[in-house]
This record gives structure tokens, C-alpha cells and sequence, in this order.
């Protein structure tokens, strides 16, 4: 004997059968999290062609801005411990993006400058970002609000 698929359900019992969020969504560190992972997940759909992850983005901004700086300064600035800092600026190197010169000050470090390439290619990942943090600042309502945001992050940090 063949059985009847059951009734869909109706209204009603849709809504007593939604998920209650309202405990989690509450939380700020929840939503923190939630708004990073979309942000994170729009970053690595617009960088998946330039193969490129926000860590890679952060060090080669970074280096870019304080050419010749130690590993350990960038790395201590981004939060990265050291060996997970050292794979990554290796990953950067074998790009040919990043070179690392003996310091100068300090024989034992290392002092990190962007190559030619890595320049070139910096450039043109800036302007992919840049297009990208002006849909987010959009979604937010515009200049004023994304000052409002930085300015509420800060007071956690």
C-alpha cells in the first residue's frame, strides 16, 4: 500500500517550527563574527583570482608601507605568531612579491621590501580592494556610518 506524502505545512506551524535566534544574535561577538565571515567570504571571491587571502593582503600592505621593516614587526602588528609568519612571507617570496634582505641594524633579521612585481601587483590588488571596501561602506550607508563602525570596533580593541 502506497502512503500519501503529508500535507505541507501550514502558516502556523511554520512559524512555530522556525529556528528562536534571538539568544545568539544578540551577542555582539556572534554578529562580529558573522559580519567577518561575509566580509572574509566577499574578500576571497573577489581575490580568488589574484590567489590571494587577507593575511597575504594585510603583510604585502604592510611591507608596502614600511619597506624594510623586520618580519617580527609586521608579523607582531598583524598578530601572527612567528613560525605561521615565516610560512607565510615564504609563500609571498616563491610568488616573487617579497624579498627578504639582511637588516642593516641587525645581521640575525631579516628586513622585508616588496619586489618590482610584488609592487605591480600590490597596485592592482589595492584597486580590486578598493572597489570592494567602497560595496561595504555602500552597505553600510556610506562615509558617515563607516566612521561610526571603525570608531565602535575601536573601543573593543
Amino acid at each position: 500500500m502506497r502512503r500519501e506524502p503529508p500535507p505541507p505545512p501550514s502558516p502556523s506551524r511554520e512559524i512555530e517550527a522556525a529556528l528562536r535566534t534571538g539568544a545568539t544574535t544578540g551577542i555582539i561577538g556572534y554578529r562580529l563574527r558573522r559580519a567577518q565571515l561575509s566580509v572574509f567570504q566577499k574578500f576571497l571571491s573577489v581575490f580568488d583570482e589574484l590567489k590571494l587571502r587577507p593575511a597575504d593582503y594585510s603583510v604585502l600592505v604592510l611591507i608596502a608601507d614600511n619597506p624594510g621593516r623586520k618580519q617580527t614587526e609586521i608579523a607582531e602588528v598583524l598578530g601572527v605568531k612567528r613560525a605561521n609568519f615565516v610560512t607565510l612571507v615564504h609563500g609571498l617570496e616563491e610568488r616573487g612579491l617579497v624579498e627578504r634582505i639582511p637588516s642593516h641594524a641587525d645581521k640575525r633579521a631579516n628586513a622585508l621590501h616588496l619586489t618590482a612585481a610584488g609592487e605591480a601587483f600590490l597596485a592592482h590588488a589595492r584597486a580590486v580592494h578598493e572597489t570592494m571596501e567602497q560595496e561595504l561602506i555602500a552597505r553600510l550607508g556610506g562615509e558617515k556610518a563607516r566612521k561610526t563602525l571603525l570608531d565602535l570596533l575601536d573601543r573593543l580593541t
